[in-house]
């Protein structure tokens, strides 16, 4: 078994470290030129429910300038349930909870907004080279965010409930000691 080693550590806490700079510029900030400052430049990102992202720091500059960033509804929340950081590569289980006030390109793509709230567990991929983000690949159960909007029913679907997945990994996930 191989032993995690000092440089190990420093490196994955710079990974932890670029990648909370890298939200914080998408949610906080809201600036696509520093978002995609932590990025390489063949980097991509990828929505893989709707196929929504781009290739190449340029087209990732006007993606999260035109679509991504606007997309976000000023009272989203994001909250970390489980964070693996590991080589070159983070995983991060999190709940985003935001309202339906307003188009969400990359979540609901052309779907008007319907006034409802949406609580969305997700899986974040980062891949990291060179210091900086490589790669960005987000997953998530769209049939639970078309259900919470009333635009599918989930009674009639083999499914959770979106309250049931979140519950388990808020008691569950973030309880279980590390």
């Amino acid at each position: 078994m191989r032993r995690i080693s000092e440089a190990d550590i420093v490196n994955h806490e710079e990974m932890l470290a670029l990648w909370e700079r890298h939200t914080a510029y998408e949610f906080d900030i809201r600036d696509a030129d520093l978002t995609v400052s932590t990025m390489t430049d063949d980097a991509s990102v990828m929505h893989l429910p709707t196929m929504s992202g781009g290739l190449g720091k340029e087209s990732l500059r006007e993606y999260y300038r035109d679509v991504f960033i606007p997309g976000i509804p000023r009272n989203t929340a994001t909250e970390t349930v489980h964070r693996s950081v590991g080589g070159d590569f983070l995983v991060e289980e999190l709940i985003m909870r935001m309202p339906h006030d307003q188009e969400i390109p990359f979540l609901l793509p052309g779907l008007a907004p319907t006034g409802r709230n949406l609580e969305v567990p997700l899986l974040v991929i980062v891949e990291f080279r060179d210091q900086l983000m490589r790669s960005e690949r987000l997953y998530w159960d769209q049939a639970a965010v078309l259900a919470q909007l009333g635009l599918i029913t989930a009674a009639d679907l083999p499914m959770a409930d979106h309250t049931e997945v979140a519950r388990f990994l808020r008691d569950k996930v973030m309880a279980a000691p590390d």
